[in-house]
């Protein structure tokens, strides 16, 4: 038998979930990335670490970016637990943000979503760029999703 308790930390997951995938598609994609974070984000490439530029350079706009994208994901977060009688916690609320800030941060930087796919034996997938589908960008946003389940599970659970 379920008791009503389950029934809350069920439809507490499975809001929290939906609050941040779509959280995740209007911030990534409409209102949380300007066109000069979405260029600079991930830089330098390879070659320009060979010709001497900081690796460091493009975490600014990387940053930037993942504190518009989050200030997105909090504001409708709140509103939606402000309007449901949401199981949340504030302790739940920041882990489970925390992890979406250090995993977007570092899927958006490029090279771990690279060097994943020739670990995993899909450098071609990473090379991928036909036909409408982009392959780094399509593991991006999995990888994206992935961690968002994760955080969907700290923010129910504590």
């Amino acid at each position: 038998m379920t008791s009503i308790d389950q029934v809350a930390t069920l439809a507490t997951f499975g809001t929290a979930w939906a609050v941040l995938s779509v959280a995740h598609n209007l911030a990534d994609h409409v209102i949380g990335q300007t066109d000069h974070q979405a260029a600079g984000k991930a830089a330098p490439s390879t070659i320009e670490i060979a010709d001497g530029v900081s690796p460091r350079r493009g975490w600014g706009a990387c940053l930037r970016h993942v504190a518009q994208y989050h200030l997105v994901m909090a504001a409708m977060l709140a509103l939606v637990w402000a309007v449901l009688p949401l199981q949340m916690s504030w302790t739940g609320l920041a882990a489970g943000l925390a992890v979406s800030v250090v995993t977007h941060a570092f899927f958006d930087r490029r090279w771990p979503v690279r060097w994943l796919l020739e670990h995993i034996g899909s450098k071609g997938f990473a090379e991928l760029k036909a036909a409408g589908m982009n392959g780094m960008y399509l593991t991006d946003q999995a990888l994206h999703q992935t961690a968002l389940l994760v955080s969907a599970l700290l923010i129910t659970r504590l």
